[in-house]
């Protein structure tokens, strides 16, 4: 059986599709399994076990449209048993329709959903009603499997974790400081008031991509007394996913970087600024604290996504959370 899994958004988007994929090889291990992303993100599945081949959309760019024509050609060849639709979007559900694919599977939500086999209800948790997104994805497959959903896993390498080797000589701790939005981002001055009242003889890895190293630097130079390593940039999604799993704690935002420490069950602290875990994106290690706001705002959340600024222009969401609640969650 060959099954595509579509999931063409975000860095976590992807990461929390990987539930998908863990339940369907568990329980068709002979199945051939393909998984569809955008230009950028297919290091998070390189040499993944389970995963035949990784289709590779150019999403951005002049050639969108181009490279989209071109992974329908792709797909219709291969004559998918099942097409599995994680995205809600017009493009990916054009392709799943004129797939080819024996079955069609995706949410009401997509423009093309009702040229799907099987359109599926996308609930938004609501506060009564909370749904992770692991949950929200297995209702895609719930009709041919069995059992609860599974965790996302990502797959980092022998090499992956010689990289990071060197940096695990001694306890140390993790914080990815940056976040694509605004109001999802812990802010700078923040971090640095967080790491002058750590008192603990941890090293400190700063996590993110090459645009963040920036804002690494500024938070190393602000704290001089501790050891700190800046190493956004320096170390791709798998590296870093790998030095998460021996932290003994990883301190996120409500990003991408949360999901890589679920992924591996690694212990995690995830800050919510703007955001609320309610909406189904929180962390899912066993070892999890999430960091919030302790009195309520009027103005929490002020959307489902963040914000490239407060709307209100105060932030207290973030500025009101204390630097003792970060501390509480350490041993």
């Amino acid at each position: 059986m060959q099954f595509l899994i579509i999931q063409t958004a975000f860095i976590g988007d992807v990461v929390l599709a990987t539930g998908i994929l863990e339940k369907i090889h568990r329980q068709y291990p002979d199945a051939q399994i393909d998984f569809m992303l955008r230009k950028g993100n297919e290091g998070l599945l390189k040499d993944h076990p389970f995963i035949r081949k990784v289709l590779v959309w150019h999403k951005s760019g002049a050639q969108k449209y181009k490279s989209l024509l071109a992974l329908l050609k792709e797909v219709r060849a291969q004559r998918y048993d099942k097409i599995i639709n994680v995205q809600r979007f017009a493009a990916t559900g054009l392709l799943t329709a004129f797939s080819g694919a024996r079955e069609t599977i995706g949410f009401d939500k997509n423009p093309f959903s009702r040229f799907f086999t099987s359109r599926i209800k996308h609930v938004i948790s609501d506060g009564q009603h909370t749904l992770h997104e692991i949950e929200r994805n297995d209702e895609l497959i719930k009709a041919f499997t069995t059992g609860a959903p599974e965790k996302p896993r990502l797959y980092p390498s022998a090499s992956d974790a010689e990289k990071v080797k060197p940096y695990q000589d001694k306890p140390y701790i993790t914080i990815s400081p940056a976040s694509v939005w605004f109001t999802k981002q812990y802010p700078t001055e923040k971090w640095i008031k967080f790491l002058q009242a750590f008192d603990k003889p941890f090293a400190v890895y700063l996590l993110g991509g090459p645009g963040d190293a920036a804002l690494g630097d500024a938070i190393q130079q602000q704290v001089p007394q501790h050891t700190i390593v800046n190493l956004c940039g320096k170390l791709n999604f798998l590296q870093s996913t790998a030095l998460m799993t021996k932290a003994v704690m990883n301190y996120v935002n409500d990003s991408a970087p949360m999901h890589f420490a679920s992924s591996v069950n690694a212990p995690v602290t995830a800050i919510y600024c703007s955001t609320l875990p309610s909406f189904g994106f929180g962390p899912l290690s066993d070892k999890r604290f999430v960091v919030e706001i302790e009195e309520p705002l009027p103005c929490r959340p002020c959307g489902l996504h963040g914000r490239k600024a407060c709307p209100l222009g105060h932030f207290k969401c973030a500025h009101h959370i204390k630097e003792g609640q970060l501390l509480a969650s350490l041993p």
